[in-house]
């Protein structure tokens, strides 16, 4: 009986294949796909021409710290590449999805996003994209602007718009001979600016942008891989130059400037000296004092601060400089120094750099040289599994001007030592994730000095059937009194947690306030991260714990230093010192995290962390008094960074916040 159904299957299969046959691609190309410069997958298209249209088929997968990343697209254009169809479904990072069609009729265009289906009026000039993957994609989005006069904006489908300028050639060797690439800036499509490179046909060659997670990623036309490191270092240069000149002074800087009338907050004290003077000059602070006593000189640039309060600058401990947004939007926020807490080799040099010889807008910056081991979950292209590679990542990091060592998840028990140690024989520390198999006193019996993140407090302390830390227990007693014993120094990131672990319908802004101020790709990104209601009603204690566990460990006199690990662009900041006052700090013992403590620890407390005379002038100034409240160090009015003045609002604008 079932034979005729076999048949029927069989002549079916036989004849879908035959008309297959008569579409096969008839052109294929291949992107690699790179995270912190590592070759993390591929993404390949292939393409069909039919009598009214062109498909792509792309297939895109990489696979982050062990976990997979697909997504499958199919992209229709006419015969000239007007857009007729766009279907994508599968993974944009580890932690988001998409699911959206888009189909376009003359004027009008039907998007289902999701459950989610509507039609609406389009624009003349509009292109559907699912935001910064596929390559292909783009590639198509860089064609049909190409083929349309080059217009300063497109309509994006389902939502947005993109700004695309062409901003230079650059000229490059490759395999012997001269290539010259087309570098393009797009705006829009994901926070900040891709930058991208085309031959003069518009093919895609490179593709430098920032995944759904906020990392770096790179995408490389399979054939010009090579090419990758260079163009991570001018993809750097780039998008720093376009901020430099729009945030640079009018005129000259000032030589001198005098902040009148403010509340000056000594850090070492916790005293405030009220209606106070702070004379700058040069980029260091002169002298700090009643009016009486500080002299302000003829011509100097006058600022006043009556009724604000005036900070030193803050430092973030854990920050990863991903893209160059990210400078004016820690200066906005009043943070004036970052330790970048691991990042590409090319790209960080080259970020930093530009900042430090006035060609880039951002903080003073504090390089942790990243190192993992090798394995299917590794970070990066800087691995070590061997005392000799162990050696050699310390030394080049030392050579290129790193202050610090970062050891990563994978690093092999054995191999945290030698890092350590030629770490310290150089003069440099040493922080880090706690590796897998080992425990915060293995890794810091093998020489780490400091730890990133409060889970790996927490995973050494009692806890109780509810995944809350038992903290009068004998077991953590111990902890504390390991940690403190040892002078190690913790940057618990208590808002990564806090981010990740929230219920996705609570509402964001209790978060962050100035959520709805953020660009729109940051609101998208952050809107959906967490987890459902059951899920984090069950890890609320965890969460918890490791908050409270910030007072136990300050309280024990143990170094507690404010890191962000990226979150909402500098206002995360803000946040953690928010949920270090929630967990029983005061607010000046908070300001102290972000201030004079990160400063003493990483060797720098003579010369910043406070607003004194001869140390250099990182200043804010806020409209309120955190001190009595917190969050009032959120509302800064003027930044100074090295005595150069900036107004955060400008700085927000140029990045496209709201203000």
């Amino acid at each position: 009986m079932k034979k005729p159904l076999l048949l029927f299957t069989a002549a079916l299969a036989f004849f879908t294949n035959a008309k297959a046959q008569t579409d096969l691609p008839v052109d294929s190309t291949t992107f690699y796909l790179h995270k912190f410069e590592q070759h993390i997958g591929k993404e390949t298209y292939y393409v069909r021409k039919h009598k009214d249209a062109i498909t792509y088929t792309i297939d895109f997968k990489f696979v982050d710290r062990g976990s997979p990343v697909p997504l499958k697209t199919e992209m229709k254009v006419n015969p000239v590449g007007d857009p007729i169809e766009l279907i994508i479904k599968g993974n944009t990072s580890r932690f988001s999805t998409i699911d959206d069609k888009v189909s376009i009729r003359g004027s009008e265009a039907s998007i289902k996003v999701n459950d989610s289906s509507y039609t609406k009026k389009i624009p003349a000039l509009s292109f559907p994209i699912g935001g910064y993957s596929p390559a292909t994609v783009q590639q198509l989005l860089i064609q049909y602007w190409n083929r349309h006069k080059r217009p300063a904006n497109i309509t994006t489908l389902p939502f947005g718009s993109v700004q695309i300028k062409a901003v230079g050639i650059d000229q490059l060797s490759f395999k012997g001979k001269t290539l010259l690439l087309n570098r393009i800036v797009i705006g829009g499509l994901v926070w900040g600016n891709e930058i991208i490179w085309t031959d003069k046909q518009g093919n895609l060659i490179a593709l430098m942008t920032n995944d759904a997670e906020g990392d770096k990623t790179e995408m490389m036309r399979a054939e010009y891989e090579e090419l990758l490191p260079e163009l991570i270092g001018k993809a750097a240069a780039v998008g720093m130059q376009l901020f430099a000149k729009e945030a640079a002074p009018k005129g000259k800087a000032d030589k001198i400037i005098a902040i009148t009338g403010g509340n000056v907050i000594d850090v070492n004290t916790g005293t405030t000296l009220p209606g106070a003077v702070v004379l700058i000059e040069n980029g260091i602070i002169k002298a700090v004092g009643k009016p009486a006593d500080v002299k302000i000189p003829a011509g100097a640039k006058i600022i006043d601060a009556k009724d604000k309060t005036v900070l030193p600058g803050l430092w973030d401990m854990h920050a990863h400089f991903e893209q160059a947004e990210w400078g004016p939007a820690y200066l906005a926020a009043g943070v004036t120094t970052v330790r970048d807490c691991g990042n590409e080799f090319s790209y960080i040099n080259a970020i930093k750099a530009a900042i430090d010889d006035g060609k880039g807008v951002g903080p003073n910056i504090i390089k942790a040289g990243i190192i993992d081991g090798k394995g299917p979950v590794a970070l990066g292209i800087i691995q070590a599994d061997t005392k000799e590679e162990a050696i050699k990542a310390v030394d080049r990091y030392k050579e290129n001007g790193f202050g610090q060592i970062k050891i990563y998840s994978s690093v092999k028990p054995a191999i945290v030592k030698a890092i350590c140690d030629e770490a310290h024989r150089l003069g440099l520390t040493v922080t880090g994730h706690i590796p897998d198999g080992m425990t915060l006193q293995q890794g810091v019996d093998s020489g780490m000095n400091m730890v990133n993140h409060i889970q790996y407090v927490y995973s050494i302390m009692k806890r109780d059937k509810n995944r809350a830390i038992v903290f009068d227990d004998s077991v953590s007693k111990a902890a504390v009194k390991f940690i403190k014993d040892h002078n190690v120094v913790i940057d618990p990131t208590v808002g990564v947690f806090e981010l990740a672990f929230r219920s996705t319908k609570d509402d964001i802004t209790k978060l962050e306030p100035n959520y709805n101020t953020l660009p729109l790709p940051l609101q998208a990104l952050f809107v959906n991260m967490g987890l459902g209601p059951e899920q984090a009603a069950k890890l609320h204690p965890a969460y918890k714990s490791m908050k409270n566990a910030v007072k136990v460990l300050y309280d024990a006199g143990i170094p507690i230093v404010a890191g962000t690990d990226m979150g909402f662009p500098g206002y995360s900041l803000d946040r953690e010192l928010e949920l270090y006052v929630e967990a029983g700090l005061t607010p000046l013992q908070a300001i102290k995290t972000a201030t004079i403590t990160p400063a003493t620890v990483m060797g720098m407390a003579k010369s910043t962390g406070s607003v004194e005379a001869g140390k250099q002038a990182d200043v804010v100034i806020v409209d309120g008094d955190p001190l009595k409240n917190i969050s009032e160090i959120r509302k800064v009015s003027v930044v100074i960074k090295n005595g150069m003045i900036y107004s955060p609002v400008a700085l927000h604008r140029m990045v496209g916040f709201k203000r």
